[in-house]
């Protein structure tokens, strides 16, 4: 689950982690407001979508005055911006967020992922901040520095090596290692899938602060944070993509034309592969999983099917849990009250097989 940059900082402030002031804005006179209450020369006008790429895309404007932030704020508000991260169609700006100006000496970059080769959590940091994370791992892959760390709780040597790796001037360096050693508590005890921040930046008063935010949560541990749960802005998110986590599915929207249902992530990834070798284009990635119900299947199909750019059906099948009968069944019963206009390929194998094609051999639609 993915949060605003806005929301972040939020939860980097509950965590003791610096950021600079700023004020949520949904209109171009609470922008102007906003501006006039932060009282700075320079404030910046920060659309707040979930996508990255925002100043190429010229989604984070520099104002200095009031006025000129509403101006800004009225160029974003309402409109589509496209980054590269959003695809030409781009995502409709709803809230900018008002910052103050601040005196920048230095920009780094600093994030958390999980390692997944090495089943760890890796803190990256690099000098080179404010670029793409991904660009300079491509062309300058020694200026990053990775730190592994086994326990959950960063040891008090493993924050100093982050901060002397980043090359922080040494009045500095303590507030450096009080900012990384929340930001991994943070990461830990909030169950983040990534925490990042590019640029952290150092100012010319030797403050070190998070210019962005960026933390995204592993959805299988939202149970544990309702908390969390509540910052989901479901505007930001593919309307087929929150229809599916109603049912318990899991479904990714593509820009194929070839609708896939499958059960298990492994045999739908091979399916999706397989379905580009023939020259087709999947339209989804989408994973009833083991032990779904007849229903979740109905309703699987009708996303499946709802969706414009669908022209054909693969469904692919092995059934060990989830058993052949009750596929085919939920199948048929979705495509009963839809008016489908194009072929739909049923491939089952496993628990129940025979019984399973019996259904889908009466239905004219399916083969």
């Amino acid at each position: 689950m993915k949060i605003h940059e806005y929301q972040a900082k939020e939860l980097f402030r509950a965590y003791e982690i610096a950021v600079p002031n700023g004020i949520l804005a949904t209109t171009a006179e609470e922008a102007k407001s906003a501006a006039r209450l932060l009282a700075t020369s320079v404030v910046v006008v920060k659309a707040q979508i979930h996508a990255g790429g925002r100043g190429k895309g010229g989604g984070i404007k520099i104002a200095k005055s009031p006025e000129e932030a509403a101006q800004k704020a009225a160029e974003m508000l309402s409109r589509p911006l496209v980054t590269p991260q959003t695809g030409p169609q781009g995502k409709v700006v709803r809230k900018v967020l008002v910052e103050q100006g601040l005196d920048i000496a230095k920009e780094y970059y600093l994030g958390i992922v999980l390692d997944r080769q090495a089943s760890l959590p890796v803190i990256m940091a690099s000098a080179e901040g404010g670029m793409d994370i991904e660009t300079l791992a491509k062309e300058k892959p020694g200026a990053i520095l990775k730190v592994h760390v086994r326990d959950d709780k960063l040891r008090p040597h493993q924050a100093r090596r982050v901060v002397y790796g980043l090359g922080l001037p040494t009045e500095s360096v303590s507030k450096g290692v009080h900012f990384v050693t929340q930001l991994f508590k943070l990461f830990i005890q909030k169950n983040a899938s990534l925490a990042e921040i590019n640029p952290l930046i150092l100012t010319k008063q030797g403050e070190v602060l998070a210019l962005d935010a960026k933390i995204n949560f592993d959805d299988n541990a939202l149970f544990r944070h309702p908390e969390v749960i509540n910052l989901r802005d479901i505007d930001e998110e593919d309307p087929f993509e929150v229809e599916a986590s109603k049912h318990g599915l899991n479904y990714v929207k593509l820009d194929g034309n070839v609708g896939c249902m499958v059960n298990g992530a492994g045999l739908a990834m091979a399916t999706m592969d397989i379905v580009k070798l023939a020259g087709g284009r999947p339209a989804n990635f989408l994973d009833v999983g083991g032990g779904a119900t007849q229903e979740q299947i109905t309703n699987a199909f009708r996303i499946l099917t709802s969706d414009p750019d669908v022209k054909a059906v693969l469904i692919n099948i092995f059934g060990g849990i989830l058993r052949c009968d009750i596929l085919a069944q939920g199948v048929v019963e979705a495509a009963s009250f839809l008016s489908l206009k194009f072929p739909i390929v049923i491939r089952i194998e496993g628990t129940n097989v025979e019984k399973g094609k019996e259904p889908a051999k009466r239905s004219p639609g399916l083969r």
